[in-house]
């Protein structure tokens, strides 16, 4: 079971517009540094519209305990978005055969760090089978998404993202 973030591993650094200009250490890019690198998410519904969210574990560096989107990584250094999200869905929760459609490209800051994050989502019914890298997840229905909202149950991350993406938010 892991425990730890890989400090050490080289993640792209890239522009605005996603061209790799260089590259960093997961530390770096996560120690304040604001260098910006790619991420993917996908947000995973199944057939009743249900959005599977994954609980981050307490040892990671970044929002231990909440709730997020489903899939969630770093691209490593030499990987495309699509080997990424492919990777990611499948160490995560097990999961592939899916069809990916990607549905924004927008770029998150926080107050550690800056990550041009690419959001898919897809429709999928088969076995989910959460890592060790999770601390578990669960389907959750529209209602209970946007009852939780603001009320530190969800990264903020997550909070940004589906408000922007899907329109949901505290006052829907």
């Amino acid at each position: 079971m892991m425990n730890s973030d890989n400090r050490s591993e080289l993640f792209p650094v890239v522009d605005p517009d996603g061209r790799v200009v260089g590259s960093a250490t997961r530390g770096e890019c996560h120690g304040g540094s604001m260098l910006l690198h790619p991420v993917v998410h996908l947000h995973l519904f199944n057939s009743r519209g249900e959005l599977y969210l994954q609980r981050r574990p307490l040892w990671k560096d970044i929002q231990p305990g909440r709730w997020d989107t489903a899939v969630g990584g770093h691209v490593s250094l030499g990987e495309t978005i699509d080997e990424a999200l492919r990777r990611e869905a499948f160490e995560e929760l097990g999961i592939d055969g899916f069809v990916p459609e990607r549905i924004a490209v927008y770029e998150f800051r926080s107050e550690r760090e800056r990550e041009l994050v690419y959001v898919h989502r897809c429709c999928y019914d088969g076995a989910v089978r959460p890592s060790d890298e999770l601390d578990g997840g669960r389907f959750w229905s529209r209602d209970e998404i946007v009852g939780n909202i603001g009320r530190g149950v969800f990264t903020p991350n997550f909070e940004s993202e589906i408000a922007r993406v899907f329109g949901w938010g505290v006052s829907q």
